[in-house]
């Protein structure tokens, strides 16, 4: 238990107290104070050491599935007197231009919110410190917490847009580099495979930040909209961004493939050219070496150099035409 549970502790009136150190208890002092919650915070619990917290805090089977098990899609759910809300964490690796995704569960209740962190990129590392330094904020109560964290994954979903947007920069460059559009088709699958999962980390989002509006969603104070609001206002931009990103990678895509079919004509045009020019001798020689017995100046003593200038001139003639086509 000790290993997952990163910290918990028990806010009144916006400050962190001294409380007990069991969550059992922190949980019944916070509920017999008023005006105060438990902010318990687990990172990968497995089912067993998850099963004695939800014993412990009432916790709807299926929330508990939804917080235990990974990989779920982001959404907000209300769950009797829970909610519920999943959040994706992504990690940018620059190294080797891949995308870690972690998850967030936020469970907001009677005087507690818990956050269930899964892999290793969490942006939440501080957040407490942060928070703890806006006492205002935490008298709006448990959801003030889910603001605090909703707010922060959306800002390093804008962090992390920018960072793609200078990747792309460079590769687009690289693209319409002379020479280079042969080479980076694979970089432009394997960037457009890596916008796709971030996309699928912001986009089910939009519903979940909407709701959150609503005068009906349980545990969200009045006073708190606002916030909620800008959060969903930076989303709104992060989900725009990440269109461009994706809508720029397909014309990327198709400008490259567009240079690679081009080049494969210059080439096979060039290919054509020489083609030609190789064949001409090749058949004046050929008949030639035909050994009939009357062919034209046969037997005349400038014959054959009569023959190779008309090689020659025949080549030059075809190589001058090809290169004012610019097949040469």
């Amino acid at each position: 238990m000790d290993g997952m549970i990163v910290d918990c502790a028990v806010y009144r009136d916006g400050h962190r107290t001294e409380g007990p150190d069991d969550f059992s208890d922190a949980l019944d002092a916070a509920r017999a104070a008023g005006n105060s919650f438990v902010w318990i915070g687990l990172a990968d619990p497995t089912v067993e050491e998850f099963d004695l917290v939800s014993s412990e805090f009432g916790l709807h089977p299926l929330a508990v599935e939804d917080a235990v098990t990974a990989r779920q899609r982001p959404k907000l759910e209300e769950y009797q007197d829970l909610l519920l809300m999943a959040l994706k964490t992504v990690g940018y690796h620059p190294a080797d231009r891949s995308m870690t995704i972690g998850e967030v569960m936020v469970l907001v209740g009677d005087s507690y919110v818990m956050t269930v962190r899964h892999g290793a990129d969490s942006p939440l590392k501080g957040l407490r410190a942060e928070l703890e330094k806006q006492p205002d904020l935490l008298r709006m109560g448990p959801a003030a917490v889910l603001y605090g964290i909703f707010d922060l994954v959306v800002d390093s979903y804008l962090d992390l847009a920018t960072t793609l947007q200078g990747e792309l920069d460079d590769l687009e460059a690289d693209v319409f580099a002379p020479g280079r559009a042969r080479g980076v088709a694979e970089r432009i699958y394997g960037f457009k495979r890596e916008v796709m999962r971030f996309r699928r980390a912001t986009m089910p989002l939009q519903e979940p930040a909407a709701r959150l509006l609503r005068p009906d969603v349980p545990f969200v104070a009045e006073p708190l909209r606002p916030y909620l609001r800008d959060v969903a206002d930076h989303l709104h931009r992060v989900i725009e961004l990440v269109d461009g990103l994706d809508r720029l990678l397909s014309d990327i895509l198709n400008a490259n493939l567009a240079q690679v079919s081009v080049q494969q004509n210059d080439d096979m045009r060039k290919i054509s050219a020489w083609a030609a020019l190789a064949a001409v001798p090749t058949m004046i020689a050929g008949i030639y070496g035909m050994n009939f017995e009357h062919m034209p100046e046969l037997h005349q003593i400038w014959g054959y150099p009569a023959v190779l200038a008309l090689m020659a001139g025949a080549c030059a003639w075809l190589y001058r035409s090809f290169r004012r086509a610019g097949w040469l």
